[in-house]
């Protein structure tokens, strides 16, 4: 069997967590395993988002969850909650949600895997990447309610705007 830190071809499948790990050191982010679960760190646009991949193999799941630094102060939590529910609306793969236990925003989208419970270096580049450009794209709209009193449909809409203006 294959090492996490070997080298994988592009029509190869591995173990999810190996294969995600294996992503990571090719590109030289910081990671590390343990049993069922790896993390990481990615820089995107606005900041350092944690990564973390969780498997589940009895359900043949994998779970991704970024987590973009980003805490909800009490006062914030009715517009932040308001601000999630209208960006998931927006979205098609994953979700955005609150930890109800220290107010931390997170994107978190679960992957179903077929019975042999393999990941392609593909679906690890797709999902890593639409964790990291989700997050990068809402970013601006949890500093807009969070810390520049917007309200949450304010915030999304400049958001939007300032994201489809980018080239």
């Amino acid at each position: 069997m294959r090492t996490a830190s070997e080298s994988y071809e592009a029509d190869e499948d591995a173990a999810p967590l190996d294969m995600l790990v294996a992503l990571f050191e090719a590109r030289g982010w910081p990671c590390q395993s343990a049993q069922g679960e790896m993390s990481g760190e990615i820089q995107g646009s606005w900041t350092n988002y944690q990564l973390r991949g969780i498997w589940r193999p009895e359900d043949m799941v994998l779970q991704v969850i970024c987590l973009p630094e980003i805490r909800v102060p009490d006062g914030k939590k009715k517009a932040a909650h308001e601000l999630v529910a209208r960006i998931n609306e927006q979205l098609w793969l994953g979700h955005f949600d609150i930890w109800s236990n220290g107010g931390v925003v997170l994107y978190r989208n679960g992957t179903m895997l077929g019975d042999d419970g393999l990941l392609s270096l593909a679906q690890a580049q797709a999902l890593v990447e639409i964790a990291v450009d989700e997050c990068d794209r809402f970013y601006p709209a949890f500093q807009f309610v969070l810390w520049g009193d917007k309200s949450p449909s304010d915030a999304l809409s400049a958001a939007m705007v300032d994201a489809a203006g980018e080239a």
